[in-house]
């Protein structure tokens, strides 16, 4: 289902799904509307007061009653008001919103950001996530998956006792650094002796590529190399791991998402969001996410299994290139009451950028 791109009239989306009037559709809108505004229970009284229904506070109560007990609504606490479960946000999103075109003027300013001259596209995709997190008020997600082109060079340098900086060169000059961590005893040049090795069996071979014909050589015995420095070997070209390399992802704006927080296990929940965050891991599971559908992706609570936290929406796309091959993702990580309206259109249109620059 391409989640986020719905928009049927109200009374044919309602009454297929849930068998709502519209009355009901247009109480539930609006109590979203007003959550999204403002992150507080919604009350009859105001309803009455905004609602272009006309309605009187006592039967907007009887409406939100219903809404309730049809599990869309529920009221926090004690409080007289109601706000969306997940569940009313999805009908939301998927039968209540409509999603527009980006206005020409902000589409030619994020073209202009993003597409300026003299940066790299690691600067491209810091910003890129640093403008999602602004628009969205959580986290700016920027990915770009490993690299599968050939290598041309890898380099070993000393940092100190037990650690090495890792210099690895694609033939297209893109340049990637990594430390590692190297077994005690290792001089400088075995250091030197490891990158000579591995510089003489790439020969136009990918990481993979060389990573196996490498490993067979150690198992084989076919190598002259000593044992520390074979050590040095392998930890370099292991810590690139699963992802490969070239593979990026910018995050920014993960404070944002301490907003809203008003319990502990909340709390504890967005620390191990952050935990996730950090690892590479995470890289391929959003690959994966954004390969099994097309177009802008909304995820609400626990739907998603990349993150599933309560409290929080995911709103996610893949970046293509001119043939249509995912070369990376964008999204944001926000409060259930994100501007979906906004946000959704905005990485729509950033995602197409991103895939022509990573294409």
């Amino acid at each position: 289902m391409n989640r986020g791109k719905t928009s049927l009239p109200i009374s044919s989306e309602i009454k297929k799904i849930w068998g709502l009037d519209e009355r009901s559709a247009v109480i539930l809108r609006e109590i979203v509307e007003e959550f999204v505004a403002t992150g507080t229970p919604v009350g009859s009284r105001l309803l009455s007061q905004r609602s272009s229904l006309s309605l009187s506070p006592a039967t907007i109560r009887n409406i939100m009653s219903v809404l309730t007990d049809a599990g869309l609504l529920y009221a926090p606490h004690t409080s007289a008001g109601r706000l969306p479960t997940d569940k009313g946000l999805r009908l939301f999103v998927d039968g209540l919103l409509q999603f527009g075109e980006l206005p020409k003027q902000e589409q030619d300013a994020i073209s202009a950001s993003l597409e300026a001259r003299g940066r790299s596209l690691q600067e491209v995709m810091a910003d890129a996530s640093s403008m999602l997190s602004g628009l969205s008020l959580g986290a700016g997600l920027v990915m770009a998956p490993k690299n599968n082109g050939t290598l041309k060079h890898i380099e070993f340098i000393s940092l100190g006792p037990q650690r090495a900086l890792v210099v690895l060169v694609g033939g297209d000059g893109q340049v990637e650094n990594r430390v590692i961590e190297i077994p005690n005893g290792v001089t400088p040049s075995a250091l030197i002796e490891a990158g000579n090795y591995l510089n003489a069996q790439i020969a136009g071979q990918t990481l993979d590529e060389l990573r196996e014909s490498v490993k067979e050589q150690i198992q084989a015995n076919q190598n002259e190399l000593d044992h520390l420095t074979s050590k040095v070997v392998d930890s370099g070209l292991a810590t690139w791991g699963e992802t490969g390399w070239g593979g990026a992802l910018f995050v920014r704006g993960q404070a944002r998402l301490l907003s809203d927080i008003t319990q502990m296990e909340d709390l504890t929940a967005i620390q191990n969001l952050f935990d996730q965050l950090e690892t590479q891991e995470i890289m391929i599971k959003l690959v994966e996410l954004v390969q099994s559908s097309e177009g802008v992706q909304i995820y609400i609570g626990t739907e998603s299994d990349l993150f599933g936290v309560s409290g929080l929406s995911m709103i996610v796309s893949a970046a293509r290139n001119e043939k249509n091959r995912i070369v990376g993702a964008i999204g944001v990580i926000g409060p259930t009451r994100i501007n979906y309206g906004r946000i959704v259109p905005v990485i729509d249109y950033t995602s197409k950028i991103i895939g022509r620059l990573l294409g």
